[in-house]
């Protein structure tokens, strides 16, 4: 039986449904899905091109990695891992209170909504994220949402992952 999350940018107003790959990413699925609720301020990839996420505390587990892409598809849900000197860099621009600066690892949880996506940085060069869960329904407002963050910014937006 399939397993489905809400991902909601809470002041837009705008929410998907996505179906878990337990299939292809069970420990991610797993580490995600027992962590839920989770929440986090939103941003807008600077780097991957159409993807918005949030960063939030390590989960009660590291999946290691599986089902990896470093081209995400729209309506892929990654997850990433980052060790905060990966991430703390001032050229990320996250506030001082942000997760990026707890010195604790942090999880990327990310959704991509349109096409050409690449998992490249230039401090780290290529960065796989697991692939966990599939948009189903919603997607089209989700892009909406996402393409609005990018133009008239991210301040105040939150992006939350629940159990449906």
């Amino acid at each position: 039986m399939s397993r489905y999350v809400e991902i909601a940018l809470d002041k837009r107003g705008a929410s998907c449904r996505a179906r878990l790959l337990d299939d292809l990413a069970p420990r991610t699925c797993a580490a995600v899905w027992d962590a839920l609720p989770r929440s986090g301020s939103a941003y807008h990839a600077k780097y991957a091109r159409n993807e918005i996420y949030a960063l939030m505390p390590a989960l009660g587990s590291d999946p290691g990695t599986e089902n990896p892409t470093i081209t995400p598809i729209p309506g892929d849900v990654c997850f990433f891992a980052f060790e905060p000197w990966e991430i703390g860099a001032v050229a990320y621009g996250y506030d001082e209170g942000s997760a990026a600066h707890s010195g604790e690892q942090v999880v990327d949880l990310a959704l991509f909504y349109g096409r050409n996506n690449l998992l490249i940085n230039g401090d780290r060069g290529y960065v796989p994220g697991n692939v966990f869960a599939t948009i189903e329904e919603g997607l089209d407002g989700m892009a909406d949402a996402a393409q609005d963050m990018w133009l008239r910014g991210v301040e105040g937006e939150s992006l939350t992952f629940r159990r449906l």
